[in-house]
């Protein structure tokens, strides 16, 4: 195997064991991986539609409405009752949804310290550098 083969099966371990981690922290606030993700996109985008969410959290537009639809059902999530462009309605936390969002984030957080708890500040820009290059080569590769 070569190096970039290695990094790239290291990356795709990393990824894993992340998701498994981040699973367990937020199982107890009665959140997933891919609900939290949903409601930190609704955070940084108010107003999004089920296929802009889908797109930025890496799921079916299906998906993304069964989601929305449990997020709703909870009161973490409004949507509009005016369709938009192409007949989608925009979505927004409420105050529920933040609170949630604020706890969810907060466990996450403490998942990613222990990921790097064992590189130093300087390692970790490092890190951040050079993964976003090996990102941006196979974001603009053929």
């Amino acid at each position: 195997m070569t190096p970039a083969e290695r990094l790239g099966r290291l990356v795709k371990e990393t990824q894993a064991v992340l998701h498994q981690r981040m699973d367990e922290a937020l199982r107890p606030l009665g959140l997933s991986v891919a609900q939290y993700a949903c409601l930190q996109t609704l955070s940084a985008s108010p107003g999004a539609t089920g296929s802009e969410l889908a797109r930025q959290v890496f799921v079916s537009r299906q998906a993304m409405n069964v989601m929305l639809q449990g997020l709703e059902r909870h009161g973490l999530l409004e949507r509009s009752e005016v369709p938009g462009p192409r007949r989608e309605r925009g979505t927004d936390l409420t105050a529920r949804g933040r609170v949630a969002l604020g706890d969810a984030a907060a466990a996450v957080r403490a998942v990613a310290v222990g990921m790097t708890g064992d590189l130093d500040a300087d390692e970790t820009e490092r890190l951040l550098a050079l993964l976003g290059r090996c990102r941006d080569a196979l974001a603009g590769g053929s």
